[in-house]
């Protein structure tokens, strides 16, 4: 993508109601407005949803066109990237639909304890390399972050086509005595998987699809 066209998404995003672009220091301090009120920003106490490296927000925009009872946030560093899933929730009239432009570290200084019900994690960087394991998404140090947000009920999605992530995640969950609700290791080849698991599909997931490469699923509790 052009510097460009990512200088007008960014001007863009600016006038989007559905984005919002807090500073560091608003998080690393605590004063963001809206952690505790995100009921506020959505005008109702429906469930709150995150997708976490939401990328283009296939997987936000899908689920809040299929689930209108519950809101939810992508939230992604990349602005330039989830315009689009901005744009289309703002075209289709999605009000249950927000996106967050920070870094995924942060989360938990973005929602009070509790206030989460579900969190996706679509297609992340597997970090393979030893050295990059803190970066890993399903790390115990992530988990840890998910705990603090997430409700009692609260569950974890993980989909990727990386087999090394989705068993380093199995394992862990294994050794931390944590409770794996359903796992599969290729959801269009052995049935069982939650219907948004197969419906809806991210662009990465189409490549990876066209490669031939299976994709994985595991949901879990940290609780």
């Amino acid at each position: 993508m052009g510097s460009k066209n990512k200088l007008k998404r960014f001007k863009e995003n600016e006038t989007f109601k559905n984005v919002i672009q807090p500073e560091r220091r608003s998080l690393e301090d605590g004063s963001l407005v809206l952690k505790g009120n995100w009921s506020k920003h959505f005008n109702n106490d429906n469930p709150i949803v995150l997708e976490l490296g939401c990328g283009k927000g296939e997987y936000t925009v899908g689920l809040a066109k299929q689930y209108p009872e519950k809101n939810f946030i992508g939230i992604d560093i990349k602005g330039a990237r989830f315009w689009r899933g901005a744009k289309t929730a703002i075209e289709d009239n999605l009000e249950n639909v927000a996106f967050l432009r920070t870094q995924i570290e942060l989360v938990d200084t973005l929602f009070e304890e509790n206030e989460v019900s579900e969190i996706w994690i679509t297609f992340p960087d597997p970090q393979i390399k030893y050295k990059r394991t803190k970066h890993r998404m399903t790390n115990k140090s992530f988990l840890d972050k998910y705990k603090k947000i997430l409700n009692p009920q609260g569950v974890v999605n993980l989909k990727t086509d990386s087999e090394f992530m989705h068993g380093y995640t199995l394992g862990l969950l294994h050794g931390l005595d944590l409770e794996v609700i359903y796992a599969n290791h290729d959801v269009y080849k052995n049935e069982g998987s939650p219907e948004e698991v197969l419906k809806i599909q991210t662009f990465y997931e189409n490549q990876y699809l066209q490669k031939g490469k299976p994709i994985t699923y595991i949901q879990f509790r940290v609780n």
